[in-house]
């Protein structure tokens, strides 16, 4: 029998947390690796997380919950990464011993892949521009691994956001993916002035619905959105984010709204206070590091411009279906808030707009009207509401 310790028996651990906040922990943990992510007996899982206090007790709490699941859990630490940053290359050297479940803990990011970045993971017999980290490569292109992954998360927030009812989450997800895939456009409308076309045609929505126990599966964990790239080119319109954004610097409550202007697909201007200085301050380090990169050899020629481009590309419509989830400044909480939507800038999902930023930000009670092939419309959301 293989001789287990505990995270929860060693004492600088057990004692960092109030008792009440411990056991809280413990049983979010336990929903985590029981009900999301159903790790079996001898399953190799892989943890990565940061020396940060919210981070790393998150993260042994998984250690211990997979562990008492009869997984085999692996521990690694990294510094805190950055929306730019590249992950260490023990991190990404890890993935090469092929984990069947993947768990990022992180106060930032996972990082990037330096080696993908510059030359794309295919699948031999493949066509398609490949996979820019390895991460991606096992779970969305292997379908080797599951996954989820909780980047800036707090002690508070999972607890609270993770127990669930996940039945319901997942009726939720379903009827509004249903939609938004069969849709050839959206038109998103809100208070705050947000008045956006956004094209569908092609495109398939993805549900964030706390159901990762099939390989290939994955997202954020709290979970809680249903999510679809816009197809490239087709945004125009204004967004006004009142909510939260997320900046190279750390998310940010929004205290004076943010203005884009959209045209042909791409963020064409910016406006307002701080928050908006602190948004377009990271999408021009974002255009500034990809020519960097591509004269450094790190992206292929070519490659600088695109990602530069696509910096300021709309990759993103996302819906807030997380009943616990409340506005707090902390985006991956925030975006699954409910009577919320959220756009992110940058990369998308469908691997067809790389960039090196995929920047989110919230929009308080909108309407969503989808318009379907036939000439229907279909009302999505009503006051940020699902219909």
């Amino acid at each position: 029998m293989r001789q287990k310790l505990s995270f929860s028996r060693l004492p600088f651990f057990n004692n960092a947390l109030p008792t009440q906040t411990f056991e809280r922990l413990r049983k979010a943990a336990e929903i985590a690796v029981r009900d999301v992510l159903c790790i079996k007996p001898d399953e190799q899982t892989l943890i990565i997380t940061n020396p940060h206090e919210a981070a790393a007790p998150i993260a042994m709490a998984i250690y211990d919950a997979a562990g008492r699941a009869e997984g085999r859990p692996s521990l690694i630490f990294q510094d805190e990464k950055t929306q730019i940053d590249f992950a260490e290359k023990a991190i990404i050297a890890v993935f090469e011993a092929r984990p069947e479940v993947v768990i990022s803990i992180s106060s930032g990011k996972l990082g990037k892949d330096e080696q993908g970045i510059a030359n794309p993971y295919k699948i031999p017999g493949t066509d398609g521009p490949g996979y820019d980290h390895i991460f991606h490569l096992r779970q969305y292109g292997e379908k080797s691994c599951r996954a989820f992954w909780s980047p800036g998360v707090t002690i508070d927030s999972f607890c609270r956001t993770v127990p669930l009812d996940y039945a319901l989450l997942r009726e939720r997800c379903k009827k509004i993916c249903a939609v938004l895939s069969d849709a050839v456009r959206v038109k998103v409308t809100a208070p705050g002035g947000t008045n956006i076309i956004l094209g569908l045609d092609g495109r398939t929505a993805k549900a964030d619905d706390g159901d990762f126990s099939f390989m290939g599966s994955g997202g954020n964990l709290p979970a809680g959105e249903a999510f679809i790239s816009p197809e490239n080119g087709t945004a125009n319109g204004t967004i006004v984010f009142d909510g939260s954004i997320s900046t190279n610097t750390g998310d940010m409550l929004i205290k004076q709204p943010v203005i884009c202007k959209v045209e042909g697909g791409f963020v064409s201007a910016i406006s307002g206070g701080k928050e908006a200085d602190a948004l377009l301050d990271t999408i021009m380090l974002a255009e500034k590091n990809a020519f960097a990169l591509e004269k450094q050899g790190k992206l292929p020629p070519g490659k600088g411009e695109i990602y530069a481009r696509n910096a300021r590309n709309i990759g993103e419509l996302g819906i807030g279906l997380n009943n616990e989830a409340r506005i707090t400044g902390n985006m991956l909480e925030d975006e699954k808030c409910f009577q919320t939507c959220h756009f992110a800038i940058g990369q998308n999902y469908d691997e067809d707009a790389p960039a090196l930023i995929h920047l989110d930000a919230v929009v308080r009670s909108p309407d969503i009207i989808a318009y379907m092939p036939d000439g229907r419309e279909v009302t999505v959301l009503k006051d940020g509401l699902p219909v």
